[in-house]
């Protein structure tokens, strides 16, 4: 039998969107824009990159990042933000949401600058410093993941809980739009200044002296976004949610949220005592495994193969993109004109494919629930990259070259308005309030790890088998083709894991975690899903 939800609980619950709803959109979702940003603006440069540091005299390629320093660059945010999501997570359950959440933005402002300062007397000293930063720099953006998406869900009304999730994780996007915008004006910009000959002319003029400005400029543009934000995010009340259910402060979580909404709250401190009774059970206990084992399997399962697919597609867009010659070989342009067809090719993508999918999930998300745009986006994902592997040859050959990048676009629209984003939204709303934050963490965590595999993994694997057409310094690999078959695979594993996981669409978080339960009673969520999941696997399998 349910318990009567606490007076300050409903009001949250059954609030008319207002513009409260919308400014906690912005402050948070500003975050996830810089989150972007930072983690992906580092493939606009990396060839810039191996071309200012590594130029081999006499080659006739321009130079590259050597395998395992273009490991390093790609993944080592990756690295940071797995350690900071688990660590902020739980400290956001330790500490409260509002007081971790300023320590996060202030460390992305600090290491986005230190990034663009790298410094060194040789390359592999400008190159250790560089991910010393991006580390830390990530560090502050795990963070972001758990504690943006709890205090979204906290303060959003059960009505419309999904769609301003998504709104904050839909900011991703044009995170990674403005990152190519900015690498696009600032390599023009310095094309015009300082007009450069292709490698094949002039290997050495090329490469203009100025050009190590541009990658550095772009890296410590990611601040400024961040810095706008941080009075905002430190005048926000802590959630009601985290006042009342796991710091029991009944008369603080009335008062704050009675001037957010501006009604008067009864403040029930007798409620709140009865509401959290018998409710401390922990991470490891029997208890959460019974209530939320199942679930937090879901979660980070599908969250981990999700971004294998979604990082390694991201980062490594420019290699796709050379293989099938959409971006003229390397030798062919000059150092700037190859970070603006980059950044143009990426930016296309952006637009046509990743954008819009976040924003479908943000008008649908409410109507058709989670767990069907999260199906739907996986089997589509798997379809469209079967699609581009099975006839692999056919994209790759002049003419086809459109079609190749329309069908891309398609698994990054499907990828967004599918599990990239429910799998940011579900953790926020299904795990207690005492855990929630940890929980997302974890879920994010298993995510990022998913993204270190794609982009470590996908640097070897899409080098060429043959051993004459890999990339310098590295071993052959299984090629684009057969890495496509990879990822598809990984995505149609998540369809399957997708079961674990039950529909949060139109309940209160209470109802979702059992904390408005008695004692005696299961669980409702616990048991909706699971002949569904046994019936629907078995007619997968």
């Amino acid at each position: 039998m349910a318990k009567d939800q606490l007076q300050v609980l409903n009001a949250l619950d059954v609030a008319k969107t207002q513009l409260y709803h919308f400014t906690a959109i912005v402050i948070a979702g500003m975050g996830f824009f810089t989150d972007a940003y930072d983690l992906f603006c580092i493939s606009l440069v990396t060839k810039l990159l191996g071309r200012i540091y590594y130029y081999r005299p006499g080659s006739l390629d321009p130079g590259s990042l050597p395998p395992n320093v273009a490991a390093a660059v790609n993944g080592v945010a990756f690295c940071g933000t797995l350690s900071g999501q688990l660590f902020f997570g739980w400290l956001g359950d330790k500490m409260g949401r509002k007081r971790v959440y300023g320590m996060t933005l202030m460390l992305m402002v600090i290491c986005s600058l230190a990034s663009g300062l790298s410094f060194g007397n040789k390359p592999s000293g400008v190159m250790a410093t560089l991910c010393f930063f991006r580390f830390w720099l990530g560090f502050g953006i795990g963070g972001d993941y758990p504690l943006s998406a709890t205090i979204m869900s906290e303060y959003a009304n059960k009505k419309t809980r999904g769609a301003f999730i998504a709104a904050v994780f839909a900011m991703q996007g044009f995170g990674i739009l403005t990152g190519g915008i900015v690498t696009l004006i600032i390599s023009s910009a310095f094309r015009a200044r300082f007009d450069a000959p292709a490698y094949q002319e002039n290997a050495t003029a090329s490469t203009p002296a100025q050009a190590d400005y541009v990658w550095r400029i772009i890296l410590m543009f990611g601040a400024i976004p961040a810095l706008m934000t941080y009075y905002w995010r430190m005048k926000m009340p802590e959630t009601a949610r985290y006042t009342a259910l796991v710091a029991k402060n009944a008369k603080q979580a009335a008062s704050d949220m009675s001037k957010v909404l501006q009604v008067e709250i009864v403040e029930e401190p007798d409620k709140v005592e009865e509401f959290t009774r018998d409710k401390d059970f922990g991470l490891f206990s029997r208890e959460f495994l019974r209530r939320h084992g199942m679930h937090l399997l879901g979660t980070t399962v599908c969250w981990f193969l999700l971004d294998i697919a979604f990082y390694s597609q991201n980062l490594f867009q420019k290699d796709i993109f050379t293989a099938i010659n959409w971006i003229p070989k390397a030798r062919t342009m000059s150092a700037l004109e190859e970070v603006f067809r980059i950044a143009r090719a990426q930016t296309l993508i952006a637009l046509c494919g990743t954008v819009p999918g976040y924003w479908f999930t943000v008008a649908l998300i409410d109507i058709v629930g989670r767990f069907l745009i999260q199906i739907v986006g996986f089997f589509m994902m798997t379809v469209f990259m079967l699609g581009l592997a099975i006839p692999y040859h056919h994209w790759t050959t002049p003419g086809n070259h459109i079609g190749f990048v329309v069908m891309y676009g398609f698994t990054f629209f499907f990828a967004n308005f599918g599990p990239n984003s429910t799998t940011f939204i579900v953790p926020a709303e299904i795990f207690p309030a005492r855990l929630r934050s940890t929980c997302h963490g974890i879920s994010a965590a298993a995510g990022k790890a998913g993204a270190i595999v794609g982009s470590f993994g996908f640097l070897y694997a899409a080098q060429n088998q043959d051993k004459t057409k890999t990339d310098h310094g590295y071993p052959p690999g299984i090629g684009v083709r057969n890495s496509l078959f990879v990822l598809a695979a990984c995505n149609l594993l998540g369809v399957v894991f997708t079961f674990f996981v039950p529909e949060s669409k139109g309940k209160s978080l209470e109802e979702l975690s059992g904390e408005n339960e008695e004692e005696n009673v299961e669980m409702a969520t616990g048991y909706t899903r699971t002949p569904r999941t046994i019936l629907s696997i078995g007619m997968i399998i």
